[in-house]
């Protein structure tokens, strides 16, 4: 069996070899390494794929967000609402620039920001509600899009996890992740779904004004040449990783459907244990699907997280290493218990979930390329060691 990786991006790259190169080629040829043609021919594919009116490109996900929030003017001592359980990167922006974050808890199923949590946070400060599309399920956007109407707050999605995900709203219509608040961000790390050679990011808007703002920021404020309207940072798409990201779109969507399928593997094999709470996939304009069916297309798998009810999370975590089996623990602390974003303002009592979440969850190998074989592997010997 081959080597299991939690993520095999040197299996992926074989099947997209030529592409890939032919792509990194053209940039090498041409020496237009910065915003060169194959940026916004990237550009213009992922504006016709996510069917947004504008998609700027950007230097890194965490860029991304930066950008987001100085294009809509938030000024020092906003609140900027968002959840406990996630990265860094989305509550680092928001004190990079002075603003409050307001940190909630989430919902017990699927991750993200917990709605009630959200209304319960908001007060004559509250400017901005950031849902973050955890592990790659669009959060409740009807949910969040109402209570924005209702208190005029901007929505920023931060879809770093979830690009190529659909949210089905209330009415039955369809919309890319990413693409249904004022603005939303996104990452190109080389491990997300849709990953390139090395940092990139991308921020999508449909709002003219906006994106003509953003596409200034990203670039030392200027709209020409030494003129500087606005103020602004140095964050670029290079044009190799515009390249690589250019080649690897068109299968994206194979690329979720693939790890829909090894999730689809994973819940089987885990299906009714007692001691293990499998990822759902949740539509929230009918009822919860109850598995990862072909029509689930509100979850694209960034990450395949379980919980481990019984107490042996961590060992069970060092066990799989030592059957070299990848593995990680996504998030071991929250957010309003790290030193950097501590607050007399949070108690315990209010993050009851993300505080059951960092003791039980555990994500396990999910990648384009996983095998039948690699996947039995690694769910036997789970099931071997929950059993003793």
């Amino acid at each position: 069996m081959k080597k299991i990786q939690m993520v095999d991006l040197q299996s992926q790259y074989q099947h997209i070899k030529e592409e890939v190169n032919s792509s990194i080629d053209q940039v090498l040829n041409s020496s237009a390494y910065i915003n060169g043609p194959l940026v916004r021919e990237f550009q213009t594919d992922l504006e016709n794929y996510l069917d947004v009116k504008h998609v700027i490109p950007c230097a890194n996900g965490t860029d991304a967000l930066q950008i987001a929030m100085m294009g809509l003017g938030l000024e020092q001592g906003d609140e900027v609402i968002t959840a406990d359980f996630t990265f860094a990167a989305t509550v680092e922006v928001i004190a990079l620039l002075k603003l409050t974050p307001v940190l909630v808890d989430v919902d017990a199923k699927t991750f993200n920001i917990d709605i009630d949590a959200v209304q319960k946070a908001i007060t004559p400060k509250t400017k901005a509600i950031v849902p973050v599309h955890l592990f790659g399920q669009v959060a409740n956007m009807d949910a969040i899009l109402e209570i924005a109407k209702e208190h005029n707050l901007f929505v920023i999605e931060d879809n770093a996890q979830a690009i190529g995900a659909n949210y089905t709203f209330k009415n039955g219509k369809k919309q890319k992740a990413g693409t249904i608040g004022n603005v939303g961000t996104t990452s190109f790390f080389p491990s997300k779904n849709l990953g390139c050679y090395g940092d990139g990011g991308a921020i999508f808007t449909n709002d003219d004004d906006l994106a003509h703002t953003i596409r200034g920021i990203v670039n030392h404020g200027m709209y020409k040449r030494y003129y500087h309207d606005v103020v602004g940072v140095n964050s670029r798409l290079d044009s190799i990783q515009a390249g690589v990201l250019k080649a690897k779109l068109p299968h994206l969507d194979s690329y979720c459907n693939a790890r829909r399928n090894a999730a689809r593997f994973y819940n089987k094999a885990f299906a009714n244990h007692s001691n293990i709470i499998t990822p759902t996939a949740t539509s929230y304009n009918t009822s919860n699907c109850g598995e990862i069916c072909a029509v689930c297309d509100c979850h694209v798998f960034h990450q395949y997280t379980l919980q481990i009810t019984n107490g042996k999370r961590d060992d069970l975590h060092q066990h799989l290493l030592d059957k070299e089996i990848p593995n990680a623990i996504y998030y071991p602390v929250a957010l309003h218990a790290q030193k950097a974003y501590k607050d007399s303002r949070y108690k315990e009592s209010d993050f009851p979930i993300t505080n059951a979440l960092i003791k039980t969850v555990i994500s396990l190998p999910m990648h384009t390329e996983l095998t039948e074989e690699q996947l039995t592997f690694i769910t036997q010997t789970i099931l071997n060691f929950l059993a003793n």
